[in-house]
């Protein structure tokens, strides 16, 4: 006697309607990821114009003097030093004597306060955010030179409460700029786009 064996036949219906659920599952895909892009671009919008206030504050505070780092009456406007009472109070690391040379003096106050105004306006106006991020990174390398977070102790011997021996907000501006410049991210809430389409600018692409 022959025995027979069932074998359920294999069901073609599946296999004719997969390629349009994973057609369905790419478009997913893609809306997920486009929504994704879009809210980052958001973000990094957000953090820029966060930043430039940051910039664009402390020039203000500096030169007028409004009573929260610069006490009234004391802005550069004034008579005041916006490099004085930071360069001069420099108690550590390799550069402290040259610091103090530096503190008050006419040039310093300039470079210093145009460059608040310069990468503050930058970052607000979503323009120039190549320039914004090289010049921003070398103020914050000479501010982290003078506070010298690795130093343990003052020149006084006393310590110096530093936080972390390298990584401190100095570091996280620099980054934060450099990130923002690689990014683009004057296209959103800004000029990016319509400053990138002007001739002279698309043929220096370093002014972007």
């Amino acid at each position: 006697m022959a025995v027979h064996h069932d074998h359920p036949r294999p069901h073609l219906g599946f296999r004719l309607r997969s390629p349009r659920r994973s057609g369905t599952a790419s478009v997913s895909v893609e809306v997920t990821t486009a929504a994704a892009t879009s809210t980052s671009a958001y973000v990094l919008a957000g953090l820029r114009l966060l930043t430039g206030f940051v910039f664009l504050w402390a020039f203000l505070d500096k030169t007028f003097g409004f009573g929260y780092a610069t006490p009234s009456g004391k802005g550069w406007i004034d008579g005041g030093s916006p490099t004085k009472g930071f360069l001069g109070g420099v108690a550590a690391g390799p550069m402290e004597s040259t610091f103090h040379d530096w503190a008050g003096q006419g040039w310093a106050d300039w470079l210093f306060m145009l460059g608040l105004l310069g990468v503050g306006l930058a970052l607000i106006a979503g323009v120039g955010l190549r320039i914004a991020a090289v010049a921003g990174s070398l103020m914050m390398a000479f501010m982290w030179t003078a506070e010298w977070p690795p130093a343990r102790h003052l020149s006084d011997g006393s310590a110096s409460m530093s936080s972390n021996p390298f990584a401190d907000y100095h570091l996280v501006y620099t980054v934060v700029l450099i990130a923002l410049a690689a990014a683009g991210a004057g296209a959103v809430w800004g000029l990016g786009k319509v400053w990138a389409r002007l001739p002279f600018v698309s043929r220096n692409r370093w002014l972007l």
